[in-house]
C-alpha cells in the first residue's frame, strides 16, 4: 500500500543545512499498522508529512498503491499531537469539516458522523462546543473526523502524547478496535515503547539525525494487547524490553536498506 525508496530530506535554513532523513526504504503492506519510534528529532514527524504529501521530497519516491505522492490526498487522513478542532464549531459539526471541504453529502455522512461518536463514547456530546470537553475527548472528536471519510491510509503524529497515562492506554484500545474492524493501513508515529507494543505489527526503530532506519521489529503478540496483567504479559514486557536496547544504542546505525519490507 505505502512503498517508501530512498527517501530523504533535508532543510535549508539560515542556520545552515540540516539532513533530516537519509535513504529510508520501507513497505507498509495493505491493512498493516505500523509505528515508528525515536529519539526526539530523529525525523520521525518529517516522515510522516512526507507520506501525507505535506512535504516536498530531497530525494527518493513515495508511492501509495501505486500512485505517486505529490500533494494531499482525500484517501489518506492524517491526526496530530494536537484535536485542532475549530472551536466555534460543535462536536458534530467538526467531524463533518471534511465533508464540507472535499464537497461530499452532508445528509450522506450525518449519519455516519452520528455513529462514529457513538462508537466513541460521545453520544449526547453532538452539541457540545470543544471547551466543554476533556482532552481525552477531544482527541476523539479529532479521530472521528480522521474515520468520516473512510480513509484508505492513516498518518497519526503522536495523537495521545499531550494526554495522561490512562487516557492514552484507553484511546490505544480504541484504536486498536478501528483498526482490528475496518483495517486501514496506519503509519503511527511515537516516542513511547508502551504505544508501539500496544498498536502495531511492525515497529519501525529510527536511529538519531539524519533518521535512517535502525532495525524494524515485528510484533506477533495476539490482539487486544494491554499493560495489565493478561497471558501475554510476557511477550510485551520483552518486546518492550528489545525496543529499549535499540533506542539507547549510541553507536552509528548499520545500512538498514534490507530493514524495509
Amino acid at each position: 500500500m505505502i512503498r517508501l525508496s530512498g527517501v530523504s530530506r533535508t532543510f535549508e535554513g539560515r542556520s545552515g543545512r540540516v539532513e533530516a532523513l537519509r535513504g529510508i526504504d520501507l513497505d507498509v503492506a495493505e491493512g498493516e499498522f505500523v509505528a515508528v519510534l525515536g529519539r526526539s528529532g530523529c525525523g520521525k514527524s518529517t516522515l510522516l508529512r512526507l507520506i501525507a504529501g505535506l512535504l516536498p521530497l530531497s530525494a527518493g519516491e513515495i508511492t501509495v498503491a501505486g500512485t505517486p505522492i505529490t500533494r494531499p490526498r482525500r484517501d489518506i487522513a492524517m491526526l496530530f499531537q494536537k484535536p485542532a478542532l475549530l472551536p466555534w464549531r460543535t462536536v458534530l459539526d467538526n467531524v463533518l469539516l471534511p465533508v464540507e471541504i472535499f464537497g461530499w453529502s452532508r445528509a450522506k455522512h450525518r449519519e455516519r458522523a452520528r455513529q462514529l461518536l457513538d462508537v466513541a463514547g460521545l453520544a449526547g456530546f453532538e452539541k457540545r462546543l470543544p471547551h466543554e470537553l476533556s482532552g481525552g475527548m477531544q482527541q476523539r472528536v479529532s479521530l472521528c473526523r480522521s474515520l468520516i471519510g473512510e480513509p484508505r491510509v492513516m498518518l497519526m503524529d503522536e495523537p495521545f502524547s499531550a494526554l495522561d497515562a490512562l487516557t492514552r492506554e484507553e484511546l490505544s484500545g480504541e484504536l486498536q478496535r478501528v483498526h482490528m474492524e475496518n483495517k486501514p493501513t496506519i503509519v503511527f508515529v511515537t516516542h513511547s515503547i508502551d504505544e508501539a507494543v500496544l498498536l502495531a505489527d511492525r515497529v519501525v526503530v529510527l536511529s538519531p539525525r539524519p533518521g535512517r532506519i535502525r532495525k524494524v521489529v515485528e510484533v506477533t503478540i495476539p490482539r487486544p494487547r494491554t499493560l495489565g496483567r493478561n497471558a501475554h504479559l510476557a511477550d510485551v514486557a520483552q518486546v518492550s524490553a528489545d525496543l529499549h536496547e535499540l533506542l539507547m544504542e549510541r553507536d552509528q546505525p548499520a545500512a538498514a536498506a534490507a530493514e524495509g519490507r
